[in-house]
């Protein structure tokens, strides 16, 4: 590999995962683009530091989908990051050999990536992107019977690139979360020779990677709920207000297990999620968490003045459940609210560090 820095693009950017994941592989975000303003608020506020030549340069942009976004002018890259948005395809755009995304945020990362092989036409020593590293929901690759991901795969070989997928867990990577999420690499065959890449399933617990499928359960480092908790910080004022602030109130406690019986009693499973430090690890944390907390609570029993009441996650708590080094250098200057939909909607930091360094290993 070239001595040469790496550099990359984090869209649909959210709060940064890609970006701590890139820069703790030694890469350099050269362009990056985020909507929502709160988001963008997290993200300017962790990054300045780390990439101040991103915002010096305006590059740190708020839609890419806007029409004067001229996608020549963006810095050239060797990878590109996203975790976009699931959106149907038009039955018109199947229709013409799975090779239309328009109206689409894919859309705007197949455009992207066909600016620069454009231009490489032209002018050879402007860089044809190497690898794609992509990320969606678990059921991505069978959303619409499977012709959401045919199209993507199809519009990404017509680029010139090869296509390998594969669900990970959170949970195999040494954090107490069972978050499955579905993640496409993709690299340009003309450039990188390689017939598969092999994605890491799990770190064990000497953080060496996990490359058999069949052996993450087995092997996967130790974890637990506790690893997240506050209690588990020395910052004794924040373990307090946890208990305190953060305790759900009586009504909506009743509530939730009002609506539990009710599902037990359908013969569902539906309903509230509680779990304490010896959990394993939690369900997925959602966008929607700020609502009412109903897919992770933590149990309180015995507590004085509790009632025996579970709690919401404090958002530090969020963040250790996503792996940002909220105790080391990130910060969350949102609200509580803002804060839970931010970390809800992430990648996992250390799911996508393992695979970053796998991409840098195999394909760079």
């Amino acid at each position: 590999m070239s001595k040469e820095k790496i550099k990359f693009i984090d869209l649909f950017a959210g709060i940064g995962g890609f970006h701590i994941a890139m820069h703790e592989n030694g890469a350099e975000c050269v362009f990056a683009s985020e909507i929502d303003k709160f988001a963008r608020q997290t993200y300017e506020e962790n990054f300045k530091r780390i990439s101040p030549e991103l915002f010096k340069s305006g590059n740190f942009n708020i839609d890419i989908t806007d029409s004067n976004l001229d996608y020549n002018s963006i810095p050239e890259f060797d990878v590109l990051c996203g975790g976009f948005p699931c959106q149907p395809f038009s039955h018109a755009g199947l229709k013409k050999g799975f090779s239309d995304t328009r109206g689409t945020l894919f859309f705007n990362i197949q455009e992207i990536v066909n600016s620069k092989i454009k231009a490489n036409k032209k002018d050879k020593t402007i860089k044809i992107p190497k690898v794609l590293l992509l990320e969606n929901v678990k059921g991505f690759k069978n959303h619409d019977k499977g012709n959401t991901f045919k199209t993507i795969e199809k519009v990404l070989n017509d680029l010139g690139y090869e296509v390998n997928t594969a669900v990970l867990n959170s949970k195999h990577f040494g954090v107490p979360q069972n978050r499955e999420r579905f993640f496409i690499v993709a690299w340009h065959k003309e450039q990188i020779k390689v017939e598969k890449f092999n994605f890491p399933f799990g770190l064990n617990s000497e953080n060496e990677v996990i490359f058999k499928k069949e052996k993450r359960d087995e092997e996967a480092k130790e974890i637990n709920v506790g690893d997240v908790l506050l209690k588990n910080n020395k910052l004794k004022k924040l373990e307090l207000e946890a208990d305190k602030t953060y305790t759900i109130s009586e009504k909506l406690w009743a509530g939730h297990q009002r609506r539990k019986l009710e599902h037990a009693k359908k013969g569902n499973g539906f309903g509230y999620s509680s779990f304490n430090s010896n959990s394993k690890y939690t369900s997925t944390i959602s966008a929607r968490y700020y609502k009412d907390g109903s897919e992770i609570l933590i149990e309180q029993k015995g507590i004085k003045g509790r009632d025996d009441r579970p709690r919401k996650l404090h958002p530090i708590e969020a963040a250790r459940l996503q792996g940002y080094p909220i105790d080391d250098w990130y910060k969350i200057p949102v609200s509580d609210n803002q804060a839970y939909k931010q970390f809800g909607n992430s990648v996992t930091v250390q799911v996508v560090t393992a695979l970053v360094n796998e991409i840098k290993k195999q394909l760079l």
